[in-house]
């Protein structure tokens, strides 16, 4: 289950739903922004390996 720390929501909620979830469905722990970034930056690899 997917921890978002309350240093990070505010960041967090600014983000569109789809990307909320796809997230939240990694069942990550963000405590920090650089947590948030590391995530963001491995949906992004995958997106660059997988294009639709």
């Amino acid at each position: 289950m997917s921890h978002v720390a309350p240093a990070v929501r505010d960041k967090f909620e600014t983000l569109p739903v789809e990307l909320k979830n796809a997230i939240l469905e990694r069942d990550v722990v963000l405590n920090t922004i650089y947590d948030l970034m590391r995530v963001l930056e491995q949906i992004v690899a995958e997106g660059e390996e997988n294009p639709s």
